[in-house]
Formats: structure tokens, sequence, C-alpha cells
């Protein structure tokens, strides 16, 4: 009896040690596999400016490899993977027309390998044309984190208050934590969106007024049947009422009529409730898809709007000295809005399946001559 337990105990032993050996050999097969498995690149990190570029990487590989980018919609990598051997992979970036850096990293595999390369691009360097005989008096590139409080208010306003208007502007941009103004990648996005059983959007002033200038935005505008955004001017002193107290409409577009951009100007004899308001529209092609810019030049002479440079309208003082025709001899401070519906913006119906809508602003410049 004795003999058979000490049998056992031997056999034991010699189990215990048969999967030592065993397991010593696992992990040394897995030591060699690693050892095996390496992946070795040229470079580290890729930095472009914000044009268009390529960049090549050379890779050598002890097996299969493969490469991924988390950010295809603007960087790309051909071929994304290859056989054991050496090869060369070309990165390609788009261009960044954003005001903001972008960064993302492609990952290198082998085996159990992991290499990594970090991509970085500059973001769009834009040269500010000041128009002829003018200087810059007041900017905003959104470049901030958020709506800078200090250049702009935010209107409070219910549905209905104005043109039989569907949305709900909120104050501060924000409501219940959903953001209708913000600053992302460089641009102002002021958004539409369906919200406890409304539509809120943000309607947003200039705190600074000016008398005549040259005002200019890069704007993106949204799509979608009742979208209705507007770049435009009210004046400091409305005790006159509306329509005398005069209104400045540089850009307006209705989405049910994509990318007809208009100019307007309404004052007592001209404005849109008697059909005598002085507009003029065309096509800007993309402008649901790209950034265009839209410009005032207000003098004393004349008021003139532009779309990407080329004159728009052209509306002349008359000289009369009547504020039914010319109340445009004060100041005036800039509106950027997103409406939803109304009379013009829901003229065809909307449709809330295009809801959230975004209108994205570049940038908003000011100049006054010298």
């Amino acid at each position: 009896m004795m003999k058979g337990f000490i049998d056992m105990i031997k056999g034991g032993l010699l189990l215990l040690a048969a999967a030592a050996i065993l397991s010593s050999s696992s992990c040394e097969r897995e030591e060699q596999q690693q050892a095996k498995d390496d992946i070795t690149l040229d470079k580290t990190e890729i930095s472009v400016s914000s044009d268009a570029a390529t960049a090549t990487i050379n890779v050598t590989a002890t097996g299969d490899w493969g490469v991924g980018s988390n950010a295809l919609d603007w960087c790309t990598v051909s071929p994304s993977g290859g056989l054991k051997g050496s090869a060369v992979v070309t990165v390609t970036i788009a261009e960044n027309f954003t005001r903001a850096e972008r960064e993302t990293t492609l990952t290198f595999r082998c085996g159990t390998a992991r290499k990594t390369v970090t991509v970085k691009q500059d973001k769009k360097a834009e040269a500010i044309n000041v128009p002829d005989g003018y200087s810059l008096v007041w900017q905003d590139e959104f470049n901030d984190a958020s709506v800078d409080a200090a250049k702009w208010r935010f209107e409070n306003w219910a549905p209905g208050r104005v043109n039989n208007e569907l949305q709900r502007y909120v104050a501060n941009g924000e409501l219940d934590g959903n953001k209708t103004a913000f600053c992302q990648d460089g641009a102002l996005h002021i958004r539409a969106m369906k919200y406890n059983g409304q539509v809120i959007s943000a309607r947003m002033n200039t705190r600074v007024s000016w008398e005549y200038g040259y005002m200019e935005a890069s704007i993106k505008l949204p799509k979608g049947k009742g979208t209705w955004p507007a770049f435009w001017m009210m004046p400091d002193d409305q005790s006159l009422g509306w329509p005398k107290c005069g209104e400045i409409d540089i850009m307006e577009e209705v989405g049910v009529d994509p990318n007809i951009t208009s100019s307007s100007i309404h004052c007592e004899s001209y404005n849109h409730v008697k059909g005598t308001q002085k507009t003029a529209s065309r096509k800007t092609a993309g402008a649901e898809d790209e950034f265009h810019t839209y410009a005032l030049e207000w003098t004393p002479n004349y008021i003139k709007t532009y779309v990407d440079g080329v004159l728009l309208l052209n509306f002349p003082n008359d000289g009369a000295g009547n504020v039914s025709t010319w109340p445009f001899n004060k100041k005036f401070y800039i509106t950027l809005n997103l409406a939803w519906g109304g009379d013009w913006g829901g003229y065809a119906g909307v449709d809330e399946s295009k809801l959230p809508a975004t209108m994205q602003v570049d940038y908003v410049r000011v100049f006054q001559k010298k």
C-alpha cells in the first residue's frame, strides 16, 4: 500500500515537471515568434502645410503586414498592406480648408509588432485682402473654443415672432446642453435642430455697430427645405419701426431653392410688404457644399453687395435726404441667423428629416475708410 502511494507521488511529480517543460517551451516559442514579428519604418512623423500633399514611408517587415488610418476622409494610404520584405507606402493628404490644425495616426502591424507614424497638417493660412482705401477695424475668425460673448449677443425668441418662422431662438446658443451656436474646426456653426417637440436655432448680433464700411463673411450654407440662413444688418435705433428704420440683407437663401443667394434693401419706400423691395439674386454654384464670400460695400452714396467679389446688388442713394428712401446714414449691427420655415423659408413647406441643419461661418470682417 505504501509503495502504491509513493508511485502516485512520483507520477504527480513527473506530470508537474512535464507541464513546466511544456509551459517553458510555449513561452520560448511565443518569445521566438515575437522576435520574428518585426516591422521597421524610416520615419515616425509626417508634417505638411494646409495644401494637398503626398509622402512616402519605407517599410521593412519580417512577415505579412498591414497599415490603417483613422482619418480616411483626409488621409489615406496605399498599399494598405503587403508581404514579408520591403515596400513603399504612399500617404495622400487632402487639402485642409479649415482654420484648425489636424492630426491622425497611422498604425502598422506585423503579427504582434506595432509601429506608428503621426501625420500632422497645418490649418489654412489665409491672407486678409483689404479693400482699397479701407482698413480692418473688427473681425471674428471663430478660432476660439466657443463663441466670444464679448463680440456677440444672442436673441431669445419664441416661434412666430417674425415672418411666421417656426424656430425658437435660444439664449447663449444653447438649451439644456443642446448647442445651436458653437465653434468647431475654426468656424462658427449655427445649427437648427429638433428638441423636445420644437425646432431650436440661433440668432446672434454683433455688440459693435458701424456707420458705413465694407463687411464680409465667408459662409457655407445649410441644406434642406425649410432652412433660411442670413447674413444681414439692422440699425441700433429702431424707434421709427420697421421698415422705416431700414434693413440691409447682405445674403439670404432658402433651402427649397438651393444655392440661389440674394441681397435686399428694405426701407419705407422699398420693402417686401409692398412688394417694392430692392433685391438681386443669382445661383451661387456650390453654396451649400463649400465656403463662399458675401460682402457689403456701404458708403454715403450707395449700397453694393458682392458674391465672391462679383457685384450682385447696386442701390444708389437718391440724394433726396428722405428717410423713406435712405435711412442708411446711421449705425447698423451685423446679424447671423438660421431660421426654419416662415413666410419665405417655408413657402413650399418644410422637411424635418433634414434636421439638424448647419450654417457654417469661417469669418466675419469689417473694414472702414482710413
